[in-house]
């Protein structure tokens, strides 16, 4: 049976479609052509169809075809959909890809940076991706838990007593808590490479500051290893094999030198270790991992199996003084007037005559006690221990810290113990810091996450909540199960050189004793792994020429120079000997980095760059600046001098960068920050564009002024607004035609117009007019010469020429089509808003959808505008939804997939859809139409610039109605046309005219501000007189004879192939754009490229194919890159 085809449609917001019974629907034509077939034949051309159908229809009134044949068929059938169904973009394909072809590699991204020097690497075959809990949590547990919980966190208990070490604890618990909350939100503000922690500051803050923190990160990381091998050496010689020692160890002098030996013997070790095998360090940390949490866990039990104390531990004292416990007795006897006698006393045993005796036995000999060190949770040692007793250097250890007995008078040292150092808060808090260090190590393996923006957010926060926990509950328990006097005894002299915290562990006191030496010797190899490849990273950012050689790899990719330089200076750090000496060095390195990352964090939040779009949402400027408050405050409380000397290097690396010129640009918030302080800033924004990551739009709005010299359409103000929000460079040009001469009074009216209308809108921006002759060549040299320095405008927004067809000289969409060209040859983007006077004011809340049509990738500015406009209390409440367009050749599934991952990526929130346009790739006879009546206008338009009598009898012939019947039209040039168009379709019946007109949203003020008619004169010719001349009726014969020349030249005109391919473009997107989008607020599409070929007849087709691509949509942004990348995944 043969098809029946429709060409009509009811409405103008209708979609192109198929209806029942295989109907092609057409919107805006009344006229049905009915086309029927008894037999498939094959068309030459999609014109011969149509010529066939005319035929036939002029004969009997129905045109036949083949059954299931289209209209009109494309000759080219091997083209791909493609170049089917896009073919309006084909100019745009060639120089920018499709967006289906870019997104798989933008979603599949490599994590890590390639070495610049690494060109003839072997490809790494793909690894499993760690999740939170391996890849973040337990690394940051591992790191964060150290030597000082073991060795010192008991000893910090019993110095400044429950209240103030809670306090200690807790304020450096809550400096990392702070930065880990900042540092979330810029390691989710999109993807952070190798190179972790410094990769981070140093692309957010830039290379200056950058270069300055990461060599700072790198000495606190190089001398944490330090710190650990010191701590290793310390359990091993005090507490696991004091033989080893080559000197008496009881002496503080020989201690520290056994400490300087052993640690540099351990350090070329473990330094071999690193060298020979990564692998081997891996394994290791694992066993360390096991260790350290074994060890807390028995040590929380012990604590809890010993709730009522324990003989484990026994203590002398001697008055208020702890004595150190007799390495041959270790019984109560021990702890006897009789058994002290010849340690105090140089005469013969003689209670009585005590004179040969040390002045504070003699006192004190009939009061001696052997207590027990573990007293349990069930005791008053809570009580005890409740307040702080800091001791002066060589004073004797005493329950009060302040009392008489603990004063040296420097008459010997016998066998009491004394402190060591001098002690305060601020001391204690620079030597317990570097044990919340180790915040950064899951930032530090992003490369190997699977998600890397939900892991570390969720695995950091978490570590440094649940060591927190531990650190905070274990003063607390410490507090409660120890005595005071254990406390203080910070070597556990008076308990036989044991570690005081080991021996309440169950289930045995060498769970702990080994556990925490495999875990600082863990730690410690994680430390000579890490620090050498951070300072690698640095070398190879060459912003350091100094450090040019040391980015050097091996042939098997390991760092070898930069770990030669980094065992150097961990061994100045081992020279050092004394572990309390170290820990302050380490905690202003690692305090300064803390500090600019809060600062970073709270830069970006207060600039409100565009790249600024953390997915880890719970961050606010204000806490990071609370926590850079508190790292500086930190770091003068620990030591003031140490702080001064951190600030000082960190100033002289920043110069020294800053004097060799880094040519690097990594879009840092500093470089935000001269944008919004131009005037400070402009010579160092001239020095290059600004990074991806700064980018936004600095807009150069171009208005149109009426004859009232007011803006004609102010919502294109309101809209900058939107997307501006209050950031940013806005500039508000316009142009007079004319002489400056004659125009400067109106140039300066102008000016106070726009201002006015400025101030109403409450819009910061400049305001310039010129007055010139030429309009587009004026609107060219804006584009060139805007703005000053580095602060110059990127996107240009033009309004659409809504009355271009109302215009015979073209002289509208002639000025639009050149300034879309002159944007592109400047690199600028290009904003156009149509249906402007439908955007919503300033005071409207708009809900619901945000689509966005991604044909064509334009460097990411479809994605990045709507986020924009979102940030407006306008916008706020919509939502985003982002379409591509896929071919049947396509796998649309991942398509969507991937752009889902990519959106994932850049932290923007939005419903993605893919939409096929393959199923349907033949043109329909709709879309031949419009491209043969398109091409009939555009030969009228060339008939009319003739003379006006020429002009008059080609329109004249082919009206063919008796002119004196003709009453004074009133119509538009469009409608004449459109006229003239219906009448090649005319039969001797009468006709209805054909409704498949070029629609446009026409505002009322522009119809009344455009003169109606072809043009006055013509309109008035148009007219005959009611008794015309013999003279006047035989030119009359004569110009219908030419009108019927110029007719049959319309008659005889083919729509130019590739025409009627773009316009399939524009039909079939505007179809399925109407269909998925008529609910929309706001649709933002590609804008195609203007044609290539500048000709009159060309830019009218560019012009009606934009008309059909946005038909039937009320608020349409069209929008076209400027050849450089807007948005970025990258951190």
């Amino acid at each position: 049976m043969a098809e029946r085809f429709k060409v009509s449609a009811a409405s103008t917001n209708a979609s192109y479609g198929t209806l029942e019974d295989g109907k092609v629907a057409a919107p805006g034509a009344d006229d049905v052509i009915t086309i029927t077939g008894p037999s498939p034949e094959p068309f030459d051309s999609a014109h011969s169809v149509l010529g066939k159908a005319e035929d036939q229809k002029k004969t009997n009134g129905s045109v036949d075809l083949p059954d299931n044949q289209p209209f009109a068929v494309d000759e080219n059938e091997g083209l791909s959909g493609y170049d089917k169904n896009l073919y309006l973009y084909s100019e745009e394909l060639e120089e920018r890809p499709r967006v289906v072809s870019l997104v798989h590699s933008l979603a599949n991204y490599n994590a890590i940076i390639p070495s610049a020097n690494d060109h003839d690497q072997k490809p790494v075959r793909r690894q499993t991706k760690l999740g939170t809990m391996l890849g973040v949590f337990l690394p940051c547990i591992q790191n964060i838990f150290g030597v000082i919980l073991f060795i010192r966190l008991t000893w910090i208990v019993g110095t400044a007593g429950a209240l103030e070490s809670f306090m200690v604890v807790l304020m450096c618990c809550c400096v990392t808590l702070l930065t880990s909350i900042s540092m979330s939100a810029i390691a989710t503000n999109g993807v952070v490479p190798g190179g972790g922690s410094y990769f981070m500051i140093s692309r957010a803050l830039g290379p200056e500051f950058g270069g300055a923190v990461g060599i700072l990160f790198y000495l606190g990381t190089t001398f944490a290893s330090a710190m650990y091998i010191i701590g290793a050496i310390e359990i091993l010689l005090l507490y696991i094999e004091p033989r080893m020692a080559i000197s008496d160890i009881s002496d503080d002098a020989n201690k520290f030198d056994n400490f300087r030996l052993y640690g540099t013997i351990l350090l070329l070790i473990m330094a071999t270790i690193v060298f020979v095998g990564v692998k081997f360090v891996n394994i290791f940390a694992t066993i360390a991992l096991v260790c350290v949490l074994g060890s807390i866990l028995s040590v929380y039990v012990g604590m809890f199996v010993n709730v009522h104390g324990s003989d484990a531990l026994m203590t002398c004292r001697l008055g208020e003084r702890l004595l150190k416990e007799d390495p041959v007795n270790k019984s109560a006897s021990a702890c006897t007037p009789e058994h002290l006698w010849p340690t105090f006393c140089k005469s013969p045993l003689d209670l009585h005559n005590r004179t040969g005796c040390y002045y504070y036995f003699a006192d004190h000999f009939n009061e001696t006690y052997y207590e027990r060190g573990i007293a349990g949770i069930a005791s008053s040692s809570f009580q005890k221990n409740l307040y702080s007793r800091y001791p002066r250097k060589n004073n004797y250890v005493t329950e009060n810290g302040s009392s008489v007995a603990a004063k040296n008078l420097g008459m010997g040292e016998y066998n009491q113990i004394m402190a060591d150092i001098t002690t305060s808060f601020t001391v204690l808090i620079g030597i317990f810091f570097p044990s919340v260090t180790g915040i950064m190590a899951g930032s530090n393996r992003s490369g190997d996450l699977a998600d890397a923006q939900k892991s570390i957010p969720v695995g950091t926060i978490c570590a440094v909540l649940v060591t927190s926990t531990v650190y905070l509950t274990g003063v607390m328990f410490f507090a409660a199960t120890f005595s005071p006097l254990l406390l203080l005894d910070k070597f556990g002299d008076s308990v036989g050189k044991q570690l005081v915290v080991a021996q309440v562990a169950w289930p045995h006191p060498m769970v702990v004793t080994i556990g925490s030496l495999l875990s600082t010797i863990g730690a410690g190899l994680q430390s000579l792994t890490g620090a050498p490849r951070l300072l690698q990273a640095i070398a190879q950012d060459n912003i350091l020429p100094i450090l040019d050689p040391l980015s050097v790899s091996s042939k098997r990719g390991e760092p070898v120079r930069a770990l030669l330089v980094t065992a150097f200076i961990s061994e100045v750090g081992i020279l050092i000997g004394n572990l309390d000496e170290i820990t302050p060095i380490i905690t202003m390195f690692f305090l300064m980095c803390y500090g600019f990352v809060n600062l970073a964090c709270a830069l970006q939040t207060l600039l409100r760059t565009p790249s600024w779009r953390p997915r880890f949402k719970y961050y606010h400027w204000m806490l990071s600046f609370l926590g850079l408050s508190l790292c500086i405050t930190v770091m003068f409380m620990t030591s003031w001098y140490y702080a001064l000397v951190a600030m000082v290097i960190a100033f002289v690396i920043y110069k020294y960068i800053e004097f060799r010129g880094a040519e690097k640009e990594w879009g840092d918030g500093i470089r935000g920050l001269a944008l919004s302080a131009a005037r400070f800033s402009l010579l160092r924004l001239e020095e290059g564009p600004p990074h991806t990551k700064n980018w936004r739009p600095q807009l150069l709005l171009f208005a149109k002024l009426d004859s009232e010299l007011n803006i004609k359409y102010p919502k294109l103000i309101t809209f900058a607004s939107q997307l501006k929000a209050g950031k940013g460079l806005t500039m508000l040009v316009t142009v007079l035609e004319g002489d400056f001469s004659k125009t400067y009074g109106e140039a300066q009216a102008a000016r106070l117009s726009i201002r006015k209308e400025l101030d109403h809108e409450k819009v910061k921006a400049f305001v310039d007019v010129l007055a010139a002759q030429n309009v587009i060549e004026a609107i060219n040299h804006f584009m060139q010469t805007a703005g000053m320095g580095g602060l110059r405008p990127n996107t240009a927004v033009l309004g659409w020429p809504y009355g271009w067809r109302h215009q015979t000289d073209a002289k509208a969409h002639r000025v639009f089509l050149e300034s879309v060209r002159n944007t592109s040859a400047n690199k600028m983007a290009l904003l156009v808003p149509k249906g402007i006077n439908f955007f919503p004011a300033n005071n409207e809340k708009v809900v619901g959808n945000i689509d966005i049509w991604w044909i064509v990738h334009d460097g990411g500015l479809l994605m990045l505008l709507p986020f924009l406009l979102k940030q407006s209390r306008t916008w706020k409440g919509c939502k985003m939804r982002i379409f591509t367009v896929a071919q049947m050749e396509d796998n649309s599934i991942q398509i969507k997939k991937d752009l889902k991952t990519f959106l994932y990526h850049l932290r923007i929130e939005a419903e993605v859809d893919v939409v096929e346009m393959g199923h349907d790739s033949d043109i329909s006879a709709y879309t031949y139409e419009r491209t043969l009546m398109m091409e009939q206008r555009n030969q009228m338009l060339q008939e009319m610039r003739l003379s006006r009598k020429e002009r008059n009898s080609v329109v004249e012939a082919i009206m063919g109605a008796d002119m004196d019947q003709i009453r004074r039209p009133s119509i538009s040039t469009v409608q004449d046309v459109q006229d003239i168009v219906d009448k090649s379709f005319k039969n001797d019946s009468p006709v209805r005219s054909s409704k498949v007109h070029f629609l446009e949203r026409v505002l009322p003020e522009e119809a009344a501000a455009e003169p109606p008619g072809i043009s006055v004169d013509l309109a008035e010719d148009l007219v005959p007189s009611r008794s015309p001349s013999p003279q006047r009726k035989d030119e009359k014969d004569a110009a219908k004879e030419a009108g019927k020349d110029g007719f049959k030249k319309l008659l005889d005109i083919k729509p130019d192939k590739a025409n009627v391919r773009r316009m399939h473009t524009a039909v079939k997107l505007n179809e399925v754009i109407v269909s998925k989008s008529h609910d929309a607020q706001l649709v933002i599409v590609n804008l195609p490229g203007p044609p290539k070929i500048q000709s009159s007849k060309n830019d009218s087709n560019y012009m009606e194919f934009l008309e059909v691509l946005t038909e039937g949509l009320d608020r349409v942004l069209m929008v076209r890159g400027g050849g450089r990348e807007v948005i970025t995944i990258y951190s």
